[in-house]
């Protein structure tokens, strides 16, 4: 999998409190949503918002943000001047790499998909990759490399 040109810019203290999420979740998977704004394609992360993992079945290895809780996100984003950049996520235990489940529940193209490997409790890889594509039919996860000024 190569590397797509168009870093994703996150805040120090945003991309802290990602990993800092995933720790305090785990074993089980947290979840929320980044929000920033676009210039040329490149995203640059000034938010995010941590949501509840409405996953009953295998919160474990897996994670839904309730549609409720995207539209109150999606209006705050708004009343911030923001967008929603994209949602992050943790893999306890398990490598900071999309599974095929995270493919097939991805429908936001264009928005960074950012996922951290969260081993024995305390944060390791974290990556970032971008759903591209026009449809759903010939949506991709393409890596993106994370820059944190």
């Amino acid at each position: 999998m190569s590397l797509i040109p168009n870093p994703v810019r996150i805040a120090p203290d945003i991309y802290a409190a990602i990993r800092a999420h995933g720790e305090e979740t785990y074993p089980y998977e947290c979840c929320g949503a980044l929000l920033g704004s676009s210039v040329e394609g490149k995203w640059s992360v000034v938010a995010s918002i941590r949501a509840g993992n409405t996953r009953t079945d295998s919160a474990h290895n897996r994670y839904q943000i309730a549609p409720i809780e995207l539209v109150k996100i999606e209006r705050e984003a708004r009343q911030k001047g923001l967008e929603i950049a994209g949602f992050y996520h943790s893999h306890p235990d398990h490598p900071a790499q999309w599974s095929q489940t995270d493919f097939a529940e991805a429908h936001w193209l264009g928005c960074c998909y950012v996922i951290t490997e969260v081993a024995q409790g305390k944060a390791a890889v974290t990556n970032s990759f971008l759903l591209t594509g026009t449809t759903e039919e010939d949506k991709r996860f393409e890596l993106q490399s994370i820059q944190v000024p």
